[in-house]
């Protein structure tokens, strides 16, 4: 086998087991909609709001904990695992404060509900939903922390395994707290805020165990020392991870933004968004995966300073997410209809989003190439660019090209939700431009030496 054919088999099988995570992640948000839904419309609403709430401050602390991962293949690469655990510790403290910034900023949720005018009811639940899932907020980002340390060995089979805990987690403690069984009150759609915080102190402790247990974690020993907090050594690494934070942030909020203004256009044109919207969520793990595992196998060979070897990394990346995303195009826009049946059966809704799985077939294919290019920048420590890249194509052309299609007769008579869509794929073509620009540009300029300086390599 040549070393493209090589190259691809090992990120296919690093990809796959974060690929069902992800799945399994997913279907733990649609089983909690789905349970709390079986209640009252109210106590689904009441998790669909509470969500909206905490999903952009977590993403904004996973997204400092996802600049470690590299590091840690890195090191991985230059058979230096003793240099992982202190690394891991320094993660965990960022972590610690961020689940601490995460509380706190959910304990406002009454003021926010306040200034929304949201119905009594729908408020107190969640509020009630809100106060639960708090409880497992430092769960989750030591998790993290956990699975970044997995991942940046080249391990990826725990993700996969982890998810399935879970997800094995999730439907009993739904059940239990959301419909009130084995002596405990039902509390509706609070009660999934508790069940999901015990989803995620499982996948914690599920974690620790497998790391104790398993041989491949002996030489790493992630818990068998202590070691202080390295003020300098955070700093440095929240810096690192602070770009990757606020695009995370940018993308999070686009979506949350563009939903609102669509809500005055009537609730089947927002119906009509969603269902597309879902959809090319769930297509996109596919090349998220891919770009994840390129991340680690570009910071791992320039660990072994095989900077040649990273850069064809890359390319097999690309080319093999482009690949599928041609492929789940063609899929979208074959069985367009049929997939939004899927969601919804009244016609004016189906006949919306059928439409709309035209410009997400093409929305994926800039997707595929620019999630991918960021996770190998993440691989080479660039970071910072991905900052100003997802401000100015998410928001400065996506955003206002899109608002400009969607809501105004400045360009063509106002498109509604089909002007969005137009924007986002311009925003996301421009992404996918300047991330391939600046990858090139570091393969092929002096700054690569200044990334293996940065990563601590000798």
């Amino acid at each position: 086998m040549n070393q493209f054919g090589f190259q691809a088999k090992r990120l296919v099988q690093l990809a796959l087991p974060v690929l069902i995570a992800q799945v399994t992640q997913t279907m733990m948000g649609f089983i909690d909609t789905v349970m709390a839904g079986r209640v009252s419309a109210v106590d689904m609403a009441a998790v669909a709001v509470g969500t909206s709430l905490w999903l952009p401050a977590l993403l904004f602390v996973q997204g400092l904990l996802m600049a470690f991962t590299p590091v840690f293949a890195h090191q991985h690469g230059a058979n230096n695992q003793k240099a992982i655990q202190p690394l891991a510790h320094q993660a965990g403290y960022i972590a610690i404060i961020g689940s601490i910034g995460v509380i706190v900023f959910l304990t406002f949720a009454q003021n926010i509900f306040t200034m929304m005018e949201l119905e009594p009811e729908l408020a107190r639940l969640s509020i009630g939903y809100l106060n639960g899932f708090a409880w497992g907020v430092p769960a989750f980002v030591l998790y993290q922390v956990l699975r970044g340390c997995s991942e940046g060995i080249s391990y990826t089979l725990p993700t996969m395994v982890i998810g399935f805990v879970g997800l094995a987690v999730n439907i009993p403690a739904n059940y239990i707290f959301i419909y009130g069984h084995f002596g405990i009150p039902a509390m509706g759609g609070a009660g999934c805020g508790i069940a999901t915080a015990l989803v995620f102190w499982a996948m914690f402790i599920a974690m620790i165990i497998y790391m104790q247990l398993h041989k491949k974690f002996a030489e790493l020993a992630p818990f068998k020392s202590f070691h202080k907090p390295d003020w300098k050594t955070m700093w440095d690494m929240t810096k690192h991870g602070f770009p990757i934070a606020m695009a995370l942030f940018f993308e999070v909020s686009l979506f949350a933004v563009i939903a609102l203004l669509l809500a005055p256009l009537g609730a089947n044109v927002v119906a009509g968004h969603q269902i597309a919207l879902n959809f090319s969520s769930i297509v996109f793990m596919l090349p998220l995966s891919i770009g994840i595992a390129v991340s680690i196998r570009v910071g791992y060979y320039l660990g072994q300073d095989k900077a040649h070897i990273s850069k064809l990394i890359t390319k097999v990346g690309l080319s093999l997410s482009f690949t599928l995303a041609i492929i789940t195009a063609i899929i979208t826009v074959l069985f367009r209809t049929e997939i939004a049946y899927l969601y919804n059966d009244n016609p004016e809704v189906v006949a919306l989003a059928g439409s709309l799985m035209f410009l997400a077939a093409l929305y994926q294919l800039s997707d595929s190439v620019q999630v991918v290019a960021a996770g190998a920048l993440r691989g080479y420590k660039d970071t910072r660019s991905a900052l100003y890249i997802t401000l100015v194509s998410y928001w400065a052309i996506g955003m206002v090209l899109g608002y400009i299609l969607a809501r105004t007769d400045l360009i063509v008579p106002h498109m509604g939700a089909h002007g969005f869509w137009i924007g986002l794929i311009a925003g996301l073509t421009s992404a996918a431009i300047l991330f391939a620009w600046r990858l090139r540009h570091i393969q092929k300029t002096g700054d690569l030496k200044q990334v293996i300086m940065d990563t601590g390599h000798k």
